[in-house]
């Protein structure tokens, strides 16, 4: 698959920090049950890794590592079976190493500055972060203006009560929320309910 392609998958891309391996399963089986097929595992946590071998077994998800910030972490998260790879921010070392990877990529960008850089690696997909701090929805317009084309996944801030102004703009094709499971969260049907809720956000 394309970035694009998992981007266009579901409208939310739950952000998931596992602290408990027994967890990743239960938690995975009940986001795509609800809707959502597309996760992004941070590296945040010692299990994160292995959550996400864990979490590949699961029918339908597509599983990807986030928090990803240099090639090391870029190659022990495809070694785990990572199918895509998320940054909070973009360098050319990262970006080249994704590339020669051939893995599908989601660099963050702030800033015009950030954008011509991963144009010039050839990159047209972006993570928008943080996207509340770095002014919300005006900003991403205003930063978008110049570069045609392009698409987003805005994601920090976001929530359920503003990803739909978010997913109607043209260059977003989805958001990343953090808002699905909660740090510590268990309870498997509270986790798919708030998926159905994100999953009807198209």
């Amino acid at each position: 698959m394309t970035i694009e392609e998992i981007m266009r998958t579901a409208p939310v891309i739950p952000v998931l920090v596992v602290d408990r391996l027994e967890d990743a399963v239960p938690m995975a089986e009940a986001l795509v049950a609800g809707g959502l097929r597309v996760l992004e595992v941070t590296l945040r946590t010692p299990v994160a890794l292995d959550a996400i071998r864990a979490m590949r077994e699961v029918d339908g998800a597509i599983m990807g590592a986030g928090t990803v910030v240099d090639q090391e972490q870029l190659q022990a998260a495809i070694d785990a079976g990572a199918q895509f790879i998320v940054s909070p921010g973009l360098t050319e070392a990262l970006g080249r190493a994704a590339i020669r990877a051939q893995v599908p990529f989601l660099p963050g960008i702030a800033t015009a500055g950030d954008i011509m850089r991963g144009l010039e690696l050839g990159l047209e997909h972006f993570k928008f972060f943080p996207a509340e701090a770095n002014g919300g929805i005006p900003a991403l317009k205003a930063l978008a203006g110049p570069f045609g084309g392009l698409k987003f996944c805005p994601t920090g801030g976001v929530r359920q009560q503003s990803a739909a102004d978010w997913l109607a703009l043209e260059q977003v094709l989805c958001v990343g929320g953090s808002w699905l499971v909660p740090q510590g969260e268990v309870d498997r049907e509270a986790i798919r309910a708030r998926a159905q809720s994100a999953a009807r956000l198209v």
